[in-house]
C-alpha cells in the first residue's frame, strides 16, 4: 500500500502576484513541518482575483518568469506541483492554463481549459470567451504512483471528459475551479460525488477561498472524495488547506468489487475521442 501524501491550498487571492506565491509557499513549509508531502495542488488562476479584465494584464507565456518560480517550488520541496490555472499567452491568444512539474521541476503536463465558462444564471454572469481561447486535448499524466487527470472547473461539469481520462488510465482527477456563490452550494458536492462513483477515482477540487468584496466571489470548499463516493476532506469558504492520503490500491479494490468499468456496454454507447496534441 502506497500512499500518495497529498496537500491542497485554498488561499485568498489578491491582485499582488507575488504575494500570491509566498502564501502557497508558506502553506507548504506548514505542511511539510507536518510530513513529508508528495503532491501539491492549487486552486484556478491562483495568481490573480478571477476576472475577464484581469486574464490580459496578468498572462505569460510558457517558460515566463510565473513558470519558473513554479518550477522552482516543486524542484525545491521535491513535489509534484499540480499549479492550479494561470491566464498563459500564446502568440495573440490568452489560455486558462494549468502546468504540472514533477518533484526535479520538469513540465510533464499542461491542461487548456476546454470548456469557456460562458454562462448567465439567477444574476450571475460571466463570459469567459470574451478573454480567453479553449483547449483541444483531454489531459493524463504519469507519476511514479500511477496516473492522474487533471481538468479545470468548467471542464468536470462533462463527464466525457472524465470517462475518456478513465479510459488512459487515471485513478484521480483534479480539478483547479473557483465555483461561484449560485452553483457552489448546489452543484460542487454534488458533481465532486458523482464523477467519483461513475468513475470510481479520487476526485480532488481545489477553490481559491471567498472574498465577498471581490467582483467574482468564489464559493471554496475544496474537497476530496473517495472512488466509493466518501467526502474524506473539505474545507469551508475560508483560506487554508487540507492534508490527505490517496490511495490507488483502495480504486483497485472498489472497481473489482464493484466492476462498473468492466460491465460497461460499449457495443451501445461509447465516447470517442480525438488526440490533437503535438506530437
Amino acid at each position: 500500500m502506497i500512499f500518495i501524501k497529498t496537500l491542497v491550498i485554498q488561499i485568498d487571492v489578491n491582485s499582488n502576484k507575488l504575494k500570491n506565491i509566498s502564501t502557497i509557499e508558506r502553506y507548504i513549509n506548514l505542511a511539510i513541518n507536518k510530513s513529508k508531502i508528495d503532491l501539491v495542488i492549487l486552486p484556478e488562476m491562483f495568481c490573480c482575483p478571477y476576472d475577464n479584465k484581469n486574464f490580459p494584464v496578468y498572462c505569460e507565456v510558457e517558460g515566463g518568469n510565473l513558470y519558473n518560480i513554479l518550477s522552482d517550488i516543486a524542484k525545491k520541496y521535491n513535489i509534484y506541483l499540480v499549479a492550479g490555472s494561470i491566464p498563459e499567452k500564446d502568440n495573440s491568444k490568452i489560455y486558462n492554463t494549468s502546468y504540472v512539474f514533477d518533484r526535479c521541476g520538469n513540465k510533464i503536463a499542461k491542461h487548456r481549459k476546454i470548456h469557456l465558462f460562458d454562462i448567465s444564471i439567477d444574476g450571475q454572469k460571466f463570459l469567459e470567451s470574451d478573454t480567453l481561447s479553449s483547449g483541444n486535448d483531454v489531459t493524463v499524466f504519469d507519476t511514479e504512483f500511477g496516473k492522474i487527470g487533471l481538468c479545470i472547473c468548467y471542464d468536470f461539469r462533462f463527464f466525457e471528459i472524465c470517462k475518456i481520462m478513465v479510459d488512459k488510465g487515471a485513478k484521480a482527477i483534479i480539478v483547479p475551479a473557483s465555483f461561484n456563490m449560485t452553483t457552489g452550494p448546489i452543484h460542487w458536492e454534488l458533481l465532486f460525488k458523482s464523477r467519483a462513483v461513475d468513475n470510481q477515482v479520487y476526485t480532488i477540487g481545489c477553490s481559491s477561498s471567498r472574498n465577498n468584496n471581490s467582483s467574482y466571489i468564489s464559493y471554496g470548499n475544496s474537497i476530496l472524495v473517495s472512488p466509493f463516493g466518501e467526502v474524506l476532506n473539505r474545507l469551508d469558504e475560508k483560506e487554508g488547506y487540507f492534508i490527505a492520503d490517496i490511495d490507488f490500491s483502495y480504486v483497485e479494490k472498489i472497481r473489482n468489487q464493484l466492476p462498473l468499468l468492466k460491465h460497461r456496454r460499449n457495443d451501445l454507447y461509447n465516447v470517442s475521442y480525438t488526440d490533437n496534441s503535438k506530437v
